[in-house]
């Protein structure tokens, strides 16, 4: 939600207007979109496990087949997750509603399938003894957070697809591998997925988030000025800019979030959508801006958000 919340206030920051209502609704759109492409991409494997089956049944209607042709290797067409994919209530569900399909995009599975039968990992799980739920899991969840996350074709037309999927990738892999491991054989079609929100608390999140930001924009580049002392704002990358203004604004007006853990987020952060010098720059501000904030009693935290405080105080 942090980096959604940036790439929305990227995004504003590049605007010529000062719609900031627009621009929330655009930030809730792309978090929409990061969920269709969470359900895309499982769509994508019974696709591609639609393009096996129907090419087994292909090599049978030959006039001659072969051995080979006659007595397939349907592992990968009867893996046992696939299957429970595809009968999964709540996958289902959404495909429908959200009206997601690659049928517009159909050379993608088939390219996919093309290339996954010459994988070595592919290889090494169509010959492997035994056959068993685990064991089908595993190469699934390989299947899509190594193959398909190598594969610029995919990349390529994803883009192609939504300009909100060009950051979304890595993000919904994890997703989706995470998904994956909590599936058991004995939930059957109920096995749940990830909810857009994981409840009412996250979703006001990113919208405080963002809109306290935006509002709190002179207060934070104060801030970040009287703490830049051998640099002027001007200089500074935006991007770098940005995540230390989200920084001080969850710092400023989330009272149940550790400082720490707002820190370690956009530090992370920083070390992905910044330079490669940013992470350690943005840290050092950071650390100094905290300091500056505590000494004023500009935040009070509460709950959980007292974690680490004390400490901090009594130094």
């Amino acid at each position: 939600m942090r980096i959604k919340a940036l790439m929305a206030f990227y995004a504003f920051n590049r605007r010529e207007d000062d719609d900031l209502v627009r621009a929330e609704t655009e930030l809730m759109f792309s978090i929409g979109k990061t969920y269709d492409l969470y359900h895309y991409l499982m769509l994508l494997v019974l696709d591609v496990a639609d393009i096996a089956s129907g090419k087994t049944e292909q090599a049978l209607r030959k006039n001659m087949p072969t051995p080979e042709d006659l007595n397939p290797n349907r592992r990968f067409i009867n893996n046992l997750l696939i299957s429970q994919l595809r009968e999964n209530s709540a996958l289902n569900k959404y495909i429908s509603t959200s009206k997601l399909s690659w049928v517009n995009y159909s050379h993608i599975p088939r390219l996919l399938y093309n290339k996954m039968t010459l994988w070595e990992p592919y290889e090494e799980y169509m010959k492997a003894e035994g056959n068993n739920y685990q064991s089908d899991k595993k190469f699934i969840i390989r299947l899509i957070t190594e193959f398909f996350s190598n594969s610029e074709e995919l990349l390529n037309c994803l883009e192609e697809q939504s300009i909100y999927w060009n950051d979304d990738m890595e993000y919904v892999l994890v997703m989706v591998e995470k998904t994956l491991k909590k599936f058991k054989p004995e939930a059957r079609e109920k096995c749940t997925l990830m909810p857009l929100f994981k409840d009412k608390e996250d979703e006001d999140f990113v919208k405080v988030l963002f809109r306290k930001a935006v509002l709190n924009t002179k207060k934070c580049s104060d801030l970040i000025d009287n703490n830049t002392t051998n640099w002027e704002v001007e200089r500074i990358a935006l991007m770098d800019i940005l995540v230390m203004q989200l920084a001080i604004t969850e710092i400023l007006e989330f009272p149940e979030i550790p400082v720490k853990v707002t820190l370690n987020e956009y530090i992370e952060i920083a070390k992905y959508y910044c330079t490669s010098k940013s992470s350690t720059f943005v840290n050092g501000i950071l650390d100094n801006i905290v300091r500056e904030i505590r000494e004023k009693g500009l935040f009070n935290k509460s709950g959980r958000g007292l974690l680490g405080e004390s400490m901090e105080n009594k130094e």
